[in-house]
């Protein structure tokens, strides 16, 4: 009797357990893609232990750099002198695949990018090596424009510190040691002296100032050094400045490392003799910068090379180092700094002119002819 009425109520559940079904299983469809999505955008931006090394940006040296005197010229509207960076990151599984498909780019683990040091410390040195190219321009900027100029030594600058050192933890990366025991120095051969005629486990007091500038001292005792004598377990370099008249003053914000020490020297060096070395022209360039005048090798001038030419300039500056046996026998195959900036420039197949360097009166030379 019911027969027609209970099939329509069996289809109407049945329609109902259906519908519900379906929304669970689309729920579950969803929770799972939702988890899949989560994993893969996890796995695409989660930080990696790599560096992905590539071009980075080409600065207008004119606008960091100010010697304070009136300018000698009018210089030319267009023009400039350009420092050239390397950018780099902390890896990801998206720069990974990017650094995989790109040109000009290069992969390194956190140790082939920075040994031991920790993160704080690899800052520290790049904010050294950036404060000690600025000295060693203004150093031979003056110099070459024969210009008066002082060095004032301000103490040592710590490279290092061992680990069995008694001021491990206490000194850092890029503080300066001012004095030992109260007394000051007049150089880094005169208080290395003093330290090295103190008995070995001797109490010592260090004075120093950190990286922010501020006063410090700090007792610990000498320990044995490598040469058999009482030392405080630090690598050590000059901490010098040039005190000049007219002041420069050079502020390049971010940028740290000492491969802008050519393209700085020659910026100041035409700032002080009121020479237009660009004459009109775009000129980048790239290479530390020694007492002696020599340009030095950096890396990445590949990704230098792309940076420049990707940015309009004419003419690149590059170090034409010396290959040493040391440098053969460590990697074999290495080329000169010129010879991998020719190399970049005919991949990129760009118009931009290679000229190679020794010296920073190579550089003057070529742009005053």
């Amino acid at each position: 009797m019911c027969q027609n009425g209970c099939r329509r109520l069996w289809h109407l559940n049945w329609r109902k357990n259906l519908n519900k079904n379906k929304k669970s299983f689309i729920k579950v469809r969803w929770g799972i893609a939702s988890l899949v999505g989560i994993l893969v955008l996890i796995g695409v931006l989660l930080p990696l232990p790599y560096y992905v090394e590539m071009p980075g940006t080409t600065e207008n040296v004119g606008e960091m750099v100010k010697v304070n005197q009136p300018p000698l010229t009018q210089t030319s509207e267009k023009g400039s002198l350009n420092l050239t960076t390397v950018s780099m990151m902390r890896a990801t599984g998206a720069s990974l695949l990017y650094a995989a498909v790109t040109d000009f780019t290069d992969v390194y683990s956190k140790a082939d990018m920075m040994g031991n040091q920790t993160d704080a410390d690899y800052n520290r040195m790049n904010a050294f090596y950036m404060a000690s190219a600025q000295n060693a321009a203004i150093y031979e900027a003056f110099k070459l424009a024969g210009k008066p100029f002082e060095l004032d030594y301000k103490g040592v600058y710590v490279l290092d510190v061992m680990k069995k050192s008694t001021f491990k933890d206490i000194l850092h990366i890029a503080d300066t040691v001012t004095g030992v025991n109260g007394q000051s120095f007049k150089s880094s051969e005169e208080l290395m002296t003093y330290i090295k005629a103190q008995k070995i486990g001797a109490k010592i007091s260090v004075q120093y100032t950190n990286e922010a500038g501020e006063a410090k001292s700090a007792d610990g005792k000498t320990i044995k050094i490598a040469d058999g004598k009482a030392g405080i377990g630090i690598t050590l370099v000059d901490h010098t400045a040039v005190k000049s008249t007219p002041e420069v003053t050079i502020n390049a914000g971010a940028i740290g490392g000492p491969s802008a020490g050519m393209m700085f020297t020659l910026e100041i060096y035409a700032q002080l003799t009121g020479q237009d070395l660009t004459r009109g022209r775009e000129i980048a360039g790239t290479g530390t910068i020694e007492q002696d005048g020599k340009i030095g090798r950096i890396g990445g001038i590949d990704k230098k090379i792309a940076t420049a030419s990707r940015n309009g300039a004419e003419i690149f500056l590059a170090p034409d180092d010396a290959i040493t046996k040391e440098m053969k026998k460590a990697e074999p195959g290495v080329k000169s700094n010129y010879q991998e900036a020719l190399t970049a420039a005919k991949k990129l197949k760009t118009k931009m002119k290679i000229v190679p360097v020794k010296t920073v009166q190579d550089a003057l030379d070529y742009l005053e002819k």
